[in-house]
């Protein structure tokens, strides 16, 4: 058995950080379905602009929906949108199998609307009625913003990813908008048992910030303060996920959650998102092995699933080491590092990231509509 299939032993399920047209059309998702036990797949404009400008698989369909839409934006929906809908249609067995709480696929709003709550709802409306599939999940930045939008589309029924969290604060604020919803469902007589959303927590991308701010200040130092200093490399984003999860487990364990529970809810479950690594001279499958438990879900991009499906090990981890996790945030903030500040510049640098990977996809898309005949043949 794939050790990726192990992971559902713990209770996490995996998710898949990856999208293109040929995954579905070669039949390689029906295989990592069938063989790793991946249960749903996420997606966003970076990975949408990599699969559409890097390949050719797409041309054909440039050329014939080019001519049928005159705005950009409207054609790169389209295109996302069918692969979302041959995607979620893969994950359909995965869905019913698990009575709807996996098989879904993720689709992002304009990540030019994060911090417009009425656009935000409007997009994420119009884009599950069109793609027309129940095991779709919307994702929504977490921002201020996206809060009210969270809580008036999960009253509206529809299945939302929170994305773009780094804060354990913010966290308590989207959480607490899902619970609204659910409730707001309830007053308005609805039923709560088809709805399913995550709370997706970028990992890696803490390490990154946190640690250069800690080389600044090794550099500054020496002895035992360089040494601990030097002792908090790597730590703060696991750390930063540990307490993420603590609260998960007050906040879906408390009388709240269980009245709505007995009519039938859903936990919102944490999801780790970014869990590539990107500093070389750590484990590359560090951010899944430190981050297992029960009810929640990686979503990894393809390399790092491989490595993992090579050498990695299983073990309940998430609730391991929570008091350490506690001591490492308090240590960062002796040395001058707030997570608070951190998180909050993570959320505008990841903004801007997408907001630009975003831009340059419709503008290699503009190019291609103009250039009709050098994009594939008849």
């Amino acid at each position: 058995m794939s050790k990726l299939k192990d992971l559902q032993q713990n209770g996490q399920s995996v998710w898949l950080d990856y999208i293109k047209r040929s995954l579905m059309s070669s039949g390689q998702l029906n295989k990592l379905i069938r063989d790793d036990g991946v249960r749903g797949l996420t997606s966003n404009p970076s990975i949408f602009e990599k699969a559409i400008a890097e390949s050719t698989e797409y041309d054909a369909e440039l050329r014939r929906l080019g001519k049928r839409f005159n705005n950009t934006k409207e054609l790169y929906e389209q295109l996302a949108i069918n692969d979302i809908q041959a995607a979620a249609d893969a994950f359909r067995p995965v869905y019913d199998e698990t009575g709807g709480r996996d098989g879904f696929v993720s689709l992002e709003v304009s990540p030019e609307l994060s911090r417009d709550t009425e656009g935000t709802i409007a997009e994420a409306r119009r884009l599950w009625k069109t793609v027309g599939r129940n095991n779709l999940m919307i994702k929504v930045p977490g921002t201020l913003e996206g809060v009210p939008a969270i809580e008036l589309l999960t009253s509206e029924g529809i299945n939302i990813n929170v994305t773009l969290l780094f804060s354990v604060t913010m966290y308590e604020k989207v959480s607490a908008a899902y619970l609204s919803g659910l409730s707001r469902r309830v007053a308005e007589g609805d039923d709560l048992r088809n709805i399913a959303s995550v709370a997706s927590f970028f990992v890696s991308r803490v390490d990154t910030a946190v640690d250069a701010l800690l080389e600044a200040r090794i550099d500054e130092t020496s002895g035992e303060q360089q040494a601990a200093l030097k002792g908090l490399l790597g730590k703060a984003a696991i750390a930063n996920a540990k307490l993420a999860y603590e609260r998960y487990l007050a906040i879906f364990g408390g009388p709240a959650w269980g009245a709505l529970e007995a009519k039938g809810a859903r936990t919102q479950r944490v999801l780790w998102a970014s869990t590539g690594t990107k500093n070389p001279a750590y484990r590359d499958v560090v951010y899944i092995e430190e981050l297992i438990g029960k009810d929640t879900v990686n979503t990894i991009p393809p390399a790092t699933l491989d490595a993992f499906r090579e050498h990695g090990e299983i073990r309940n981890s998430l609730t391991e080491g929570v008091a350490e996790a506690r001591a490492t945030i308090e240590a960062l903030a002796r040395s001058g590092i707030s997570m608070e500040d951190v998180t909050h510049r993570l959320l505008d640098d990841a903004q801007k990231l997408f907001v630009d990977a975003f831009r340059k996809m419709l503008g290699s898309l503009d190019k291609a509509r103009q250039l009709p005949d050098q994009l594939a043949a008849p």
